[in-house]
């Protein structure tokens, strides 16, 4: 039977792999952090500390200035903020990270959203002198709109106030009663300071009233397995592999659909439906980008081979006969507005683009604007501006395979593209109810 325990059994280590955000105000220390956690781990060249060094020393500073290894752009460096969202890798013998630093100013929401879509886990920042700040709720609430996992509230600067376990009480105490109004997870409290490396990679010694695991531990250690929905398969398919020409001859009938699991474990020999013709099949083979593997789920990418020859292309889904996604024209989504060139506003036309499908669609009700900072809705809104966020129904001029954000990530977000520019102008998270016919669960 193919329950989360059995599955984490057989997880390949790219399963291990990490996605983490981080956010917080301005000036928190977010790059500072992350620079140190890839200079603690050894995931930096000499010849990038030599010019974090000589950066540093121009600038009149005393000491590397770490967030430099992430605030890569020209313009972060001279004002010293982050404007953008910088990916960094790094790997320590546990696990392996991708880091997504995602600024801190209010007017770069959509950077926040873009760095946290995919997160296992987000890091808010709290400077230790400011305490719980406007920003450091609205990275908390969007971290739980985005239903990010784990939640880790790392209070930093704790060498500015002279390591004191109060400040520290406070400001936990704060921020876990604005948590109850959330719907959050996994919630860790974290005391660091990152410019010492105090409670980042080793447990400090100026903080011995603090008994939890440093923060590397704790990344190291957090179970994410369990956050896949490793019960109702889904299968956007992306690309039919057909390959004519080549000079093997047992591969002249071959036939696969590719295409990354987005929920769910597939083994040859299971039954499968294909949407939306209704047809069912059985899996014959999985091919992996090293050959053929026992199984596939989240979040791997497999070619499928299947028992009969159905007419599958580009945008169709693969699921169980008896766990189908809801086949909906009508959604009801959370939308975040990334452009500044128009406001969302209702009767607009748009791309909706969902998985390995894109539709056009049109704009219904424009349902309330929230205020991410005080959840109050706004029912009278009629439009959503630049970084905001609100609820709105949609019609898709053809069915979409979608669920609700919150049971799938993968298959209930899209993103809403411009036809005329073609450029991506909004997020979607699908909440329903919807309109439309629904299928067995």
């Amino acid at each position: 039977m193919n329950t989360p325990e059995n599955i984490s059994k057989s997880v390949p280590r790219s399963a291990g792999i990490l996605r983490l955000a981080t956010a917080g105000s301005v000036d928190d220390g977010k790059s500072t952090l992350i620079g140190r956690l890839l200079y603690d781990s050894k995931s930096i060249f000499e010849d990038q500390l030599a010019a974090v060094e000589r950066t540093s020393a121009e600038r009149g500073e005393e000491y590397a200035d770490l967030a430099l290894l992430t605030d890569g752009l020209r313009a972060e460096r001279e004002q010293g903020i982050t404007i953008d969202v910088a990916y960094r890798y790094f790997a320590t013998p546990r696990r392996s990270f991708v880091i997504a630093d995602t600024p801190g100013h209010i007017q770069y929401t959509r950077n926040m959203v873009t760095g946290a879509s995919s997160a296992d886990l987000a890091i808010i920042l709290v400077d230790a002198r400011k305490g719980v700040l406007e920003q450091s709720r609205r990275h908390a609430f969007l971290a739980t709109l985005l239903r990010v996992p784990h939640l880790v509230v790392a209070v930093n600067k704790m060498d500015l106030v002279d390591y004191d376990e109060a400040v520290y009480e406070r400001i936990r105490d704060e921020f876990t009663a604005f948590a109850t109004r959330l719907d959050i997870g996994d919630l860790t409290f974290v005391p660091i300071s990152a410019l010492h490396g105090d409670n980042v990679v080793e447990r400090s010694v100026n903080m011995p009233w603090y008994d939890g695991p440093s923060l590397l531990h704790h990344l190291e250690h957090v179970h994410i397995v369990s956050d896949r929905n490793l019960i109702d398969v889904r299968f956007p398919v992306q690309y039919v592999i057909r390959p004519h020409k080549s000079d093997d001859p047992g591969l002249h009938d071959y036939r696969g659909y590719a295409g990354q699991v987005a929920g769910g474990v597939l083994r040859p020999g299971d039954e499968v439906v294909h949407l939306g013709s209704g047809l069912t099949t059985t899996v014959t083979h999985i091919d992996g980008p090293d050959g053929p593997v026992p199984e596939a789920f989240p979040p791997m990418s497999v070619t499928l081979r299947l028992a009969d020859d159905i007419d599958i292309s580009r945008g169709d889904m693969i699921a169980r006969p008896n766990n189908r996604p809801d086949t909906a024209q009508d959604l009801e989504a959370m939308v975040c507005w990334l452009t500044a060139d128009r406001p969302l506003s209702p009767r607009m036309k748009l791309v909706v683009k969902h998985t390995t499908n894109t539709a056009k669609a049109v704009v219904g009700e424009l349902r309330y604007r929230l205020d991410v900072n005080t959840l109050h809705r706004d029912e009278q809104a009629d439009v959503l501006d630049l970084n905001e966020v609100g609820r709105i129904s949609l019609r898709v001029t053809r069915p979409l395979f979608v669920d609700d954000y919150g049971r799938n990530r993968l298959t209930g977000a899209f993103i809403l593209i411009d036809e005329a520019t073609n450029g991506t102008v909004g997020a979607g998270m699908i909440i329903g109810p919807r309109s439309g016919p629904r299928s067995g669960r």
